[in-house]
C-alpha cells in the first residue's frame, strides 16, 4: 500500500455508505412522498414528535410533580448532611472539643462542609472521652461516645416562620371569631 498524504485521503472501505436520495422521481424508488407515507404529522417538514409525547394522554414530567412522596427531591430543599464516622474522632486528643471548625482542622471536613449539616454516624470504636458537637447523631454513635466518657451536643438549626398561617392558627382565629 502506498503512503497515505492529503491528496489521497478516502474513508476505510466499506465505512461510508451512500446516502439514500429521497423524493428524486418515481425511478428512485423513493419518490412522491418519499417513504414518509401519506399525510400527518410525520410527513410534514419539521413534523416530529416531542420525545416526551404520550400518545396525547398528560405527559410524565406534566404528571409528577402532583405525585405524593416527591418533595424533597429538589436539592435546594433537601438536607444534604456531611458524614463523620466514631473512628475519624480518633484523630483527636483526649477531652478536646470536637466542632465543626476543629475538623476542618484535622482535615476531615473541607470549610463549604462545615458550614453545612454534619451528622456522626457508629462506624468503628473510640477510646477517649471527647465533647462532640455536630447536627445529628445516630443511636451507635451517641452510645459509643457516651461510653468512652464523653459527651455530645446538638448544633440547634435555625427553622424559619412559613409565611403562610399553619393550619392551627386558622382553626384558633375562627374559634375565637365563632364565640
Amino acid at each position: 500500500m502506498s503512503q497515505i498524504n492529503l491528496s489521497n485521503l478516502q474513508p476505510a472501505p466499506g465505512s461510508h455508505k451512500t446516502e439514500k436520495r429521497l423524493g428524486r422521481g418515481h425511478g428512485s424508488g423513493r419518490g412522491k412522498t418519499a417513504g414518509r407515507g401519506t399525510k400527518g404529522q410525520k410527513a410534514r417538514t419539521g413534523g416530529r414528535v416531542h420525545r416526551a409525547f404520550n400518545g396525547g394522554q398528560t405527559r410524565l414530567s406534566k404528571r409528577l410533580p402532583f405525585l405524593r412522596g416527591l418533595g424533597n427531591q429538589n436539592p435546594l430543599f433537601r438536607d444534604d448532611y456531611t458524614i463523620i464516622n466514631v473512628i475519624d474522632l480518633a484523630h483527636f486528643k483526649a477531652d478536646t472539643q470536637v466542632t465543626p471548625e476543629a475538623m476542618v482542622e484535622k482535615g476531615l471536613l473541607i470549610p463549604a462542609q462545615a458550614r453545612g449539616l454534619i451528622k456522626v454516624l457508629g462506624d468503628g470504636e473510640i477510646d477517649r472521652a471527647l465533647t462532640v458537637r455536630a447536627h445529628k447523631f445516630s443511636a451507635s454513635a451517641k452510645e459509643k461516645i457516651e461510653a468512652a466518657g464523653g459527651r455530645i451536643e446538638i448544633i440547634e438549626r435555625k427553622v424559619y416562620e412559613k409565611t403562610k398561617r399553619r393550619k392551627d392558627e386558622k382553626s384558633a382565629t375562627e374559634q375565637g371569631a365563632g364565640e
